[in-house]
């Protein structure tokens, strides 16, 4: 599976938030977007998950400009997973994994046992079957986090696409949802993660773009991309990158960065 971007404009009502947006994910890799609030990393997810139409360039899945696809046939191909999120009914996770199937189902219609098998099926792979009879509302952040990811899996997507995926949770959960994301690249799936935190590309990431205000700031692996000056310019903090020791098992390729933060202003 390959999904492109080319000379991507997007915005709202005609008003352009990203312009000269181009880049291709591949099954297996990791795209990690960074960048400060406010310069359009969900204005980019709305327009990659058809909920926006480009305002210029074309959105290519495996060749096929998806430009006039419908929502149905965008959910059977992409996922999306947002932030951790609530509801005010009390669906148990076994419902909630279901909902993922509503990509495949007819108006009106009900789960059959194929929807039900591919739901723990789902759950099986990310290990969760002691959530299945426990109602949503009341799972901790890191468990809803999890189920959500399953939601998505559970409509047998291409891509996956996760907004913020640990903004919410803390440092165990964190490693915990991190690790099923590297996991399910292993296993084929094309993956676009917007975080906040620099570690998380070193990490998990095979490849990394970063946004400013209008545009692309950087593209490519974490550690060409991802410098001293780069976060300096972009986020306006001091820092020191350093090396691990560790080789990251996503690629094989260099060794594990990470960031330090300094005290005092920015050079």
């Amino acid at each position: 599976m390959r999904f492109e971007l080319k000379d991507i404009k997007c915005g709202y009502g005609g008003k352009t938030v990203l312009q000269d947006i181009s880049f291709a994910v591949e099954a297996g890799e990791v795209l990690c977007v960074l960048g400060p609030n406010g310069t359009g990393k969900t204005t980019l997810f709305k327009t990659i998950l058809g909920l926006l139409k480009p305002l210029a360039g074309e959105i290519l899945i495996d060749g096929n400009n998806s430009l006039h696809w419908s929502r149905t046939k965008m959910a059977q191909v992409i996922g999306y997973i947002p932030q951790a999120q609530n509801t005010s009914f009390p669906f148990s996770v076994m419902d909630m994994i279901l909902m993922g199937r509503t990509a495949h189902l007819g108006n009106f219609a009900s789960p059959t046992k194929k929807d039900r098998k591919i739901a723990e099926q789902v759950i099986a792979t990310l290990d969760i079957s002691l959530l299945k009879q426990r109602i949503f509302t009341e799972l901790s952040g890191g468990e809803k986090q999890l189920v959500l990811i399953a939601r998505a899996l559970a409509q047998e997507p291409k891509m996956l696409v996760m907004d913020e995926p640990t903004s919410a949770l803390d440092f165990g959960n964190q490693l915990k949802v991190l690790g099923q994301v590297k996991e399910l690249a292993r296993q084929g799936l094309a993956i676009i993660m917007a975080s906040h935190v620099p570690d998380h590309a070193f990490f998990y990431a095979t490849k990394v773009m970063l946004l400013n205000q209008g545009g692309l700031f950087g593209l490519g692996k974490a550690n060409e991309v991802i410098t001293e000056k780069g976060l300096r310019e972009l986020y306006g903090v001091n820092v020191k990158i350093i090396g691990t020791g560790i080789i990251s098992d996503l690629d094989g390729q260099g060794e594990v960065r990470m960031c330090v933060p300094l005290p005092g202003p920015k050079n």
